[in-house]
């Protein structure tokens, strides 16, 4: 694996426990979370590819995002680059679905371990923050060793990476076709 496309720490060790998702029949409705989270950033390549069919955009390559993982439905979710010489781990975490929802989800990687923890994947915090989630305690775990102190709920995340970044929709507006 390059060392460009390792993933920090923290997001390595909840691709080592993985997230659990099954459909349950009964109650006509998924458990846990649909999420994959990649072992390594996704190629530049890649993401330029994918992101070019999705934004019908020849010129947009993606190259401010670094994307660790997908649902199922073809979702991503990965850091935006916007805040100059900080660290990926202190870059906001961005959520852009398949059907062209997108938007903020955390404001760091300290935050988007929380969202974990309280059993919440991507979709369900950019869908609804305040959906109730079976916590994982292994991410809780996880989320303890490197963020300590900066446990909030998944509603309170979700808003204050919103409100530090209202234009991220606008952003992408200007990126399609």
């Amino acid at each position: 694996m390059s060392d460009d496309l390792a993933l920090p720490t923290a997001l390595a060790e909840v691709a080592e426990v993985g997230f659990e998702w099954e459909w349950d029949e009964e109650a006509d409705e998924a458990r846990d979370c649909d999420f994959e989270l990649y072992h390594q950033f996704e190629a530049p390549d890649r993401t330029a590819s994918w992101f070019r069919l999705w934004t019908g955009n020849e010129e947009a390559d993606g190259s401010e995002f670094r994307f660790f993982g997908t649902t199922g439905a073809g979702d991503y979710t990965g850091f935006w680059l916007v805040r100059p010489d900080a660290a990926i781990t202190d870059q906001p975490v961005v959520y852009i679905g398949s059907e062209g929802e997108r938007g903020v989800i955390a404001r760091d990687l300290c935050d988007l371990l929380w969202l974990f923890a309280a059993g919440l994947g991507p979709a369900e915090a950019f869908m609804d923050p305040d959906s109730p989630a079976h916590p994982n305690e292994a991410f809780r775990t996880i989320a303890d060793r490197h963020a300590p102190g900066r446990r909030r709920s998944p509603a309170q995340i979700v808003a204050a990476a919103r409100a530090e970044f209202p234009h991220f929709s606008d952003l992408i507006d200007t990126m399609c076709r």
